[in-house]
Parts: C-alpha cells; structure tokens; sequence
C-alpha cells in the first residue's frame, strides 16, 4: 500500500491506529551499535521516526504511546515522515491555540500542579500554544471571558471540577449573547451558540460532566480528547425567575432532597469532601417533603425515552434526529407555519414530593455509575425530569440504592419520570403568599403571617442544586437549549476494546 492512499496507519500485524488519533511524528537520530563475538562494531547507520498516537485502555481510558520504526533508506524514512504530517495537517479540527484556566484549589489543591506535570508536556508534544491563567477569586475565569480578546484561541480548558466548567459555560453563552444583542432574561429568547469548544482537565469532587461525556474523569484521557480535536454538542438548560435569568445548567438541577443536601454541605466545607455524606446521611434521615405544583411541556420531538435500555452513547442517533426534527419545528414556528408552543398541552401535577430532579445527562460519577437517569441524552434538546413523591423512609432508601446497581430507579409507583424541553414549578408557599397578599387589606393576620416567615402557618421551602450552586428561588422556569455548547469529546464510546501492544 503506497503511503498516499493511507488513512489508518498499520503499527505491526496485531495492531493499527487511524490517522485521526495519531498525535504527532518526530523524526529520530539513531546511531546504531551492536556487540557481535564479545565486540562493539558499527552498524549501518539507520533513520527512523517516531510515531505518538492514542491506545485505549479499560473503563473509557486513554494512553499515549509512542513507537519507533528504523530502516536504512534515508529517502522513504522521510517520505513516510512527509506524507504523516501532511495527512495530520488536513486535520482542520485540532485546535492550536488554547486559553486554560486553571483553579489552584481543584484537586485538593493540586491544580496548578496537575497541569504542568499531566496536560502541559502532552500540549507541547502536540504542538498546541496555550496561555495559561491561575484563577484568584470565584469567578474569576467567567469575568475574564467577557472582557478578552477570545477571537484568537480555538477553545477554552479548564483545570477543575464541575463549578470551574460552569464558569466557562457562563463566560462563553454570555459573551455569545452580548456579541449577538440578545436578553439572556427572556425566557423565551433563542440564544446563539458560543463558537469556541470546551475542554474539561477533571480535578474536581465529582467530574459528572466528564463522567458522562468521557466515560470516566481521568486527565490524560481528557487531554488527549482535546489534542484530537474532538468535538460533542451538549444541551444547557436555562433557569430564570420573573424573567431574570438565574442560572445555566448542564446535568443536575435538583429541589428537596439534593437541594437540602447542597445547601447544609455549604456550612461545613470545612470538613472536605467528607461534608456531602454527612449532609446526606443527615438529609436522609431528615425526610422533608416539599409541596408545589410542577407544569412541563413534553418533549415531542425527541425520539427517546428515559426508560430506554439504550444509553446515549458516541454518534448517538437519537441526538442527532431529535436536532433535526426540532430545527424544523423551529422553521415552521420562524415563518409563522405553526407555534409548537401554544399547540402542545402542558400537564401539571401537584403534590408533596421529597426530590424534584432534572437530569440534562445521565449525571453518572465514580459512585453511580449509570447515574441518576441513565438514558438521559447528551445533546437532543430535552431532560428528564423525575418526580419523587412523598413515600416511606425505607422506599426512599430503596430508590437511592437502585442508582448503585443495574436496577431501574424508576420502577417504583411513587417515583414518575418524563423527557420534558421546559417545565415550571411553583411551591406551595408562594401559591399561599399570593394569596395572603390579595387578602392583605382584609385581614390583618395574612399581614403577620407574610411578616414573620418562621410562623407554624408558612410551608416551608427547599433549595435548588443547580450543578452544584444553591438557589433559593421557590418559583423557576427551566428550558432546554439543544446543542447550546460544544466540547473536546467524543461521548462514551460503545464497549472500547484495549488495543493490543505491538
């Protein structure tokens, strides 16, 4: 096989890697000895090059290695030399110029550290320039991305956990709606997709995003996704309250149980990592049920269901006809065909629940790994939305174990799950505080119990984990933004094989 026509390169007789993983080639000065009788004689001199590529290990790992070919015609050493660089020069989706951000307490303090031993030296074998800026202050990295020139980069990494990612997500959707004149605070509003890439180097808590984007949270496997080029659309949902925008969220948003866990683990950071078993132990044995009433527009569009066996995996089919089929909604909307909006039903249940969650991605980490909805898809413009209803200790206990194992979580009758593309909620005690206020005039104790929030007359309220931040609103809209972002990944490759040593 001529060298031209090469698209996967054969390393030996058990072993070939495709062009599009191989990182880089270096030409190799080899002086070749060798002892013959007891004796050093000189060989023949040699030219050889060095070819570095990507090998799959177990559980979604990467590795990068190297392997040296020798022969001793000078001429097609260099024409194998020419035409490798020139097929990985027609790569056009590897980025070249990179702006990180690194959190130097991510990692348990080993950010910075994690960077230069683990990512840098890969970036320089693959000759991506990057700049580099420490984070000083909470969000620091989102700030810095609406003010600098980011025309110049390819994509934006950051050294952290999921917090340090939603600050890039923030930064980038901001800037691209700043950019294009568009109010973030409308609900409604179609926002423009952000034209840069991210990468994640995981050095968090619980890495969900690479968890369920990459298969595992391990920085060389993500670094080397990013060298690559990879590139995978992801769904960000939008939170606003009275039409000011709240937050963005890409996998978790939780009320009740994740919600009170998140907002009692904030007081005593001061444990570590240790603080989120005991706030959820404490949580648990807790108990709190919530009442409001929730309203969703179900999501049509999406030829999925959050009951299938099938999870969303790399080259997922069902991202990419639920894309289709919603860009033609959205046509037929556009030119005044048909409002999708105001022709679908909204269903509204009401009741006490101990969990609302809403799940963009499976949400999977090192301790559940199928995650709290595990067919939940990374990029087909919808999210589960799981309803806990009020039920015995021992029943919530049996639901939270079923995310350890290959049980289905959902097969219980107090728990509900619908693939929704927005959804409302409204707690009992906003309902009740609307009406105390148009009662307000009449009577004087609706006055009093409005005054005084701890009155035995108040529901009380939870808060909402939104990707690991509090919000206190008791009264949100949520609205799925399909393939808002992209990242420097591929999704969970289906059952990868190790590839086998050369």
């Amino acid at each position: 096989m001529s060298p031209f026509d090469m698209r996967t390169w054969c390393l030996s007789d058990a072993c070939s890697v495709p062009v599009s993983e191989i990182i880089t080639v270096e030409e190799q000065d080899v002086h070749g000895k060798r002892s013959a009788s007891g004796k050093w004689q000189k060989m023949e001199r040699l030219y050889a090059f060095t070819v570095h590529y990507v090998q799959r290990a177990r559980q979604h790992r990467w590795k990068w290695t190297k392997v040296t070919f020798c022969c001793a015609d000078e001429q097609l050493c260099h024409l194998w030399l020419q035409t490798l660089r020139e097929l990985l020069e027609n790569l056009t989706s590897r980025p070249k110029h990179l702006l990180v951000f690194i959190n130097p307490f991510g990692g348990k303090g080993q950010g910075k550290r994690i960077y230069e031993r683990k990512v840098a030296p890969l970036f320089a074998l693959a000759s991506v320039t990057t700049e580099v800026i420490v984070t000083e202050r909470a969000n620091h990295a989102k700030d810095s991305l609406y003010e600098i020139n980011i025309d110049k980069y390819d994509g934006v990494v950051c050294v952290g956990g999921d917090g340090m990612f939603s600050e890039l997500l923030h930064g980038l959707i901001g800037r691209a709606q700043r950019n294009a004149g568009v109010d973030q605070n409308q609900p409604r509003a179609t926002l423009v997709p952000s034209p840069l890439r991210i990468g994640i180097i995981p050095a968090g808590s619980t890495d969900c995003v690479c968890y369920s984007t990459v298969g595992i949270n391990d920085v060389e496997t993500s670094t080397l996704h990013i060298i690559l080029g990879d590139s995978l659309p992801l769904d960000v949902s939008s939170v606003h309250h009275n039409s000011t925008l709240l937050r963005y969220f890409v996998s978790l948003l939780g009320y009740g149980f994740y919600g009170d866990i998140i907002k009692d683990s904030e007081k005593k950071r001061w444990m570590g990592l240790a603080r989120y078993n005991f706030s959820g132990l404490k949580t648990f044995l807790s108990h709190h049920c919530y009442e409001g009433t929730v309203s969703f527009l179900p999501a049509q569009h999406t030829v999925g269901s959050p009951r299938d066996v099938k999870p969303c995996r790399a080259g997922c089919s069902v991202c990419r006809q639920s894309k289709q089929q919603l860009e033609e909604e959205q046509k037929r909307s556009l030119y005044g065909l048909e409002n999708t909006e105001e022709v679908e039903e909204w269903k509204v249940i009401c009741g006490k629940f101990l969990a609302i969650n809403n799940a963009n991605m499976s949400c999977a980490c090192h301790r559940s790994h199928r995650g709290l909805s595990p067919a939940a898809h990374l990029g087909d413009g919808a999210s589960d939305l799981i309803l806990i209803r009020k039920c015995s200790r021992f029943n919530f206990l049996r639901f939270l174990v079923r995310h350890t194992n290959h049980h289905d979580q959902f097969d219980f009758t107090f728990v509900e799950v619908y693939r929704v593309k927005k959804f409302q909620f409204t707690s009992r005690h906003v309902e009740d505080e609307d009406r105390n206020l148009k009662e307000r005039g009449k009577k004087r104790f609706g006055q009093i119990c409005s005054d005084h929030p701890l009155c035995c007359c108040t529901v009380s309220n939870s808060s909402w984990n939104c990707d690991g931040e509090i919000l206190n609103s008791p009264a949100i809209e949520v609205r799925v933004h399909c393939q808002l972002v992209r990242l420097f990944a591929r999704g969970i490759e289906e059952n990868p094989q190790p590839e086998p040593h050369s």
